[in-house]
């Protein structure tokens, strides 16, 4: 059992605030960059009128269930402490999450649906994750006094 703790890579608190700040901010970023792109680059007269739907929806996302999510991640990651795998600054559940919408992305992408409509979903999940990311930055920044980089 010694043997894989020493090969466990791992990380100090704050590196895993980083981890977690710089996965949910360019996740969010490239989904919504993604989703901005198929809006715009669509003849859709309705293209201006998604794009706003989808920033409105997100907004809405962000406040109302990711930025809880957040402050859950914020809270797993400094009760679980230095020292810990890199890896586990998100759950095994968590981690099924993410596979279960990277899986739904690809079903969204070979869906039959406009891409106007694909671009809005996108666009509002991304920005969501993005707006809510704003959460572990904070800590990220707040855990400047502690051990580690």
């Amino acid at each position: 059992m010694s043997a894989f703790r020493s090969l466990k890579p791992a990380a100090s608190m704050r590196t895993h605030l980083l981890a977690a700040a710089l996965l949910w901010t360019l996740v969010g970023a490239g989904l919504a960059g993604a989703g901005a792109f198929w809006i715009l680059g669509s003849s859709s007269p309705l293209r201006y009128a998604v794009l706003l739907f989808s920033a409105g929806l997100a907004l809405l996302k962000s406040r109302l269930i990711l930025d809880r999510a957040a402050r859950g991640l914020v809270r797993r990651v400094e009760e679980r402490g230095d020292g810990r795998c890199i890896g586990g600054f998100l759950s095994l559940r968590s981690w099924g999450l993410v596979v279960g919408m990277a899986l739904f992305g690809r079903l969204l992408r070979a869906s039959p649906l406009p891409p106007v409509l694909r671009g809005g979903i996108y666009a509002a999940i991304g920005l969501a994750l993005a707006l809510a990311a704003r959460r572990l930055w904070v800590a990220w920044r707040r855990s400047r006094g502690s051990r580690g980089s």
